[in-house]
């Protein structure tokens, strides 16, 4: 029998804890603090951030609280590449991401749908190996859904075309599936406090109203930032496909918020796009 092939974490110990006992009591402690959260609809999509928990944990929680209000059996999860950059979108091609709380399994059979759009979309450790953004929402993902499967996808290229097939491509294969997204992404980086908070506002926006193209175009002409653009697109458009026709922010702050060092600050924001009138 073929030994599995595990992708084991890259950053547990440093962006969130490496003892099961710790992170599970700081992921629930953060899902606990997420107050009077209403969410019109059933969430078909969230943006979450991945900094480590310290940082932008608690806007995280918020997505993730959002994601309680719906039953699903596979998270589907966006992400920038950080660390090395290639061409097209890379789908990882093992049978599990490992964490502090154990296995998530892929789902190797949407995978497969997934693949039956070749061209840039492809099967690969490309992007999976070191990168932190996929990593950090798997902790959150068993908390909530301790049986979750996920299908892992890195963005090597964000260039609007791709994000505009890949956000295609997801709203056919997840059609009439109890399927949600997570859009992993920061926003501005090391800024000062009051500029950062105006390049965020215009990206929140943009989420906001529902306008991926809006927002590509304010991130190619550098009217805003953020490093998973191409994930956030790319989840709006497979989104509003599957009937989502209400978005909202649910949290924004920036690093200077939690450290109080304004000076060189990263931003960080969580959102939901949600169905009227599905039942969960």
């Amino acid at each position: 029998m073929k030994a599995m092939q595990i992708r084991q974490p890259a950053v547990s110990g440093l962006f969130y804890p490496d003892d099961p006992t710790l992170l599970g009591l700081n992921i629930d402690g953060m899902l606990e603090d997420v107050q009077d959260l209403r969410i019109s609809g059933t969430p078909v999509a969230v943006v979450s951030p991945h900094a480590g928990y310290a940082y932008s944990g608690p806007t995280a929680a918020t997505a993730y609280a959002a994601l309680r209000q719906r039953r699903f059996s596979t998270a589907v999860i966006i992400s920038p590449s950080h660390r090395e950059y290639f061409h097209g979108i890379s789908v990882y091609d093992g049978d599990a991401y490992r964490t502090p709380l154990g296995l998530v399994n892929v789902d190797v059979e949407l995978r497969g749908k997934l693949l039956e759009h070749r061209g840039i979309i492809k099967a690969s450790e490309l992007g999976h190996r070191d990168e932190h953004a996929v990593e950090v929402q798997v902790p959150f993902l068993q908390r909530i859904n301790p049986d979750v499967k996920i299908l892992p996808i890195v963005m090597g290229d964000q260039r609007p075309d791709y994000c505009r097939v890949l956000g295609q491509v997801l709203a056919d294969i997840l059609r009439d599936r109890d399927a949600v997204m997570i859009a992993s992404s920061d926003l501005s980086h090391f800024h000062g406090q009051e500029d950062a908070k105006e390049l965020d506002a215009i990206a929140a926006r943009h989420i906001r109203e529902g306008q991926p193209n809006k927002l590509l175009e304010d991130l190619e002409n550098h009217q805003c930032e953020a490093c998973g653009g191409g994930p956030i697109a790319a989840v709006m458009t497979a989104a509003s496909l599957l009937g989502a026709d209400r978005s909202a922010v649910l949290h924004q702050c920036t690093s200077g918020d939690v450290t109080g060092d304004t000076t060189r600050v990263v931003g960080y924001l969580s959102a939901v796009f949600t169905r009227s009138g599905m039942t969960s």
